[in-house]
């Protein structure tokens, strides 16, 4: 007889079974299942009320499922004798109290974690907010606020990171700042599962997706993946009605015309329809994108009536 080989999850893997949990009537999470692969970013999508910031405190153990199992590299959080130096979390409901400095923040929690206050100095330096240390965490911006609030969760040097909309309040600069940081921590080999409603907010920051709404997954894919099933299309303007007619006869492509001089062609590049145009010698007034953008394919993935 065969022995069935047993599953045992990577360490830092998330696991989702069949995830339940209702507030009286309302179902905010609905036999959720997936998985989050360590090494890699995955962005935790959905829009506002899908169940996302529900799901992350029951991976946390500050709510208990009607259903189901959440657990991190096998083992649920509450169950983990540390837990802060396997998972670091920042929700988007956590307090800081204005009166305190960055550091004594930060020193707070450092006991609780079983670290030192150097490694709070250490965490600083890390999300960029070394001079602002012995400032009062009142004055800071939102998106200090959130550099701050990433400094907590790494004080514990987890495997794992829960992020809850950590883009929110900073500015261009810091958004290009935290796409840099999330990647640096997955190629560490960390587990990295970042939340937000938005999808141009992540794509340029995430490996994998994991889209639920209203409580339910909608797909859980690589980024690639998503892309494929966004279609490409081009809009091609020329006032050589017949040159742009016989470009579109020989390519063979499928096309919706918009006027005689204004087409919208499917399933192409701009780079491969521009690069015919110019073979030809065409005189082009316009080449656009004009496909389904992964936001507008977001939006209909998530739409209530996508859900029936």
């Amino acid at each position: 007889m065969t022995d069935v080989p047993v599953y045992r999850p990577a360490e830092g893997e998330i696991r989702v079974e069949g995830l339940t949990k209702h507030f009286k009537t309302v179902r905010a999470v609905d036999d959720l299942t997936f998985t989050v692969a360590p090494g890699r970013v995955t962005g935790f999508l959905g829009p506002n009320g899908a169940g996302k910031t529900t799901t992350l405190r029951l991976l946390l153990g500050l709510a208990t499922p009607d259903a189901g199992t959440a657990t991190i590299g096998g083992i649920a959080y509450d169950r983990r004798p540390r837990p802060a130096h396997h998972v670091g979390a920042a929700l988007e409901s956590a307090s800081v109290h204005p009166g305190r400095t960055a550091r004594d923040h930060l020193r707070v929690y450092a006991p609780e974690v079983g670290v030192t206050d150097g490694r709070c100095d250490e965490v600083l330096a890390m999300v960029g907010l070394t001079a602002a240390a012995n400032r009062r965490v009142g004055g800071f911006s939102m998106g200090m606020r959130q550099r701050l609030a990433l400094a907590a969760t790494l004080l514990g040097d987890p495997q794992v990171l829960l992020l809850d909309e950590p883009a929110n309040g900073l500015d261009p600069e810091g958004i290009v700042w935290l796409r840099q940081f999330l990647r640096y921590l997955a190629e560490q080999g960390r587990t990295v599962l970042v939340s937000s409603h938005v999808l141009s907010e992540v794509e340029q920051t995430v490996d994998d997706v994991v889209i639920i709404a209203s409580g339910r997954l909608v797909r859980a894919c690589s980024l690639r993946d998503l892309e494929a099933q966004a279609r490409p299309a081009v809009r091609l303007r020329s006032p050589d009605a017949p040159g742009l007619a016989r470009l579109i006869e020989q390519a063979g492509w499928t096309v919706d015309a918009e006027s005689p001089t204004t087409v919208v062609i499917h399933d192409q590049s701009q780079e491969t329809v521009g690069r015919l145009a110019f073979h030809h010698g065409l005189e082009v007034h316009d080449l656009s994108a004009a496909g389904t953008s992964l936001e507008s394919l977001f939006l209909e993935l998530t739409h209530p009536g996508a859900q029936s």
